[in-house]
């Protein structure tokens, strides 16, 4: 009976007793810590991903503005003049690298071009369609005065000397090769998009290779908006 009532004395003892409610509470802080931890974590996670989301681009093409915003060329036109894109500020635009004698690329992306200028109406006389010929042995001012006015009227070819034609290339990302040919010509492989570039010269898209002609002009009027 003494054993048993010094074991009761011992383990309902007001020490042991206050004790055993420092441990619960301990307990029960290091749960809401811990608790705490993780949701401070989950919240930070979730605005990290709220601030990664972008919202739609309004554009049908690709918008390369970070890569190409700062990209420039010094050209020539089919008169000798010297030109740059700064040339052209105030008007959209539509630059396009190529050559004359390409068979389906360049005629292609042309005719295109030109229907797009016939859809875009009045609005046509805010855009400009630049074509860099890529091979300028050949591309001759005389024949760059001739090819691409013969798609659309204001169309206007632009050429250099093989180091301003690289420089010019190389700004915008162009890729191009001379493949030779069996009767001791050569063709040419080369990048096959166009450029659309803002009337301020900040906002710069890439339009793949046979865009359908209606969202080229969907681009080039929300373009022709930004300064």
């Amino acid at each position: 009976m003494w054993r048993h009532n010094n074991f009761l004395l011992q383990n309902l003892s007001p020490q042991r007793h206050r004790d055993t409610e420092k441990n619960q509470k301990k307990s029960v802080f290091a749960f809401l810590c811990v608790s705490v931890s993780l949701w401070w974590i989950v919240l930070a996670f979730s605005l990290s991903a709220c601030g990664e989301q972008k919202l739609p681009s309004p554009f049908k093409a690709s918008d390369v503005s970070a890569q190409y915003a700062q990209a420039d060329f010094h050209l020539n036109d089919a008169k000798g003049k010297p030109v740059s894109l700064a040339d052209f500020r105030g008007k959209v635009v539509v630059l396009f690298f190529g050559y004359t004698q390409c068979p389906d690329v360049c005629p292609t992306t042309l005719a295109d071009m030109a229907q797009v200028m016939r859809m875009l109406g009045k609005d046509a006389d805010q855009v400009q369609v630049l074509f860099v010929t890529l091979d300028p042995e050949r591309d001759t001012r005389e024949l760059l005065a001739q090819y691409p006015p013969a798609f659309y009227p204001t169309f206007m070819g632009l050429s250099g000397d093989a180091q301003a034609t690289a420089q010019a290339a190389k700004a915008f990302g162009i890729v191009y090769q001379k493949q030779p040919t069996t009767n001791g010509g050569y063709t040419l492989d080369h990048s096959a998009g166009t450029y659309l570039i803002s009337p301020g010269g900040k906002t710069v898209l890439l339009s793949p290779f046979a865009q359908r002609p209606e969202l080229l002009v969907h681009d080039i009027r929300l373009l022709k908006a930004l300064k």
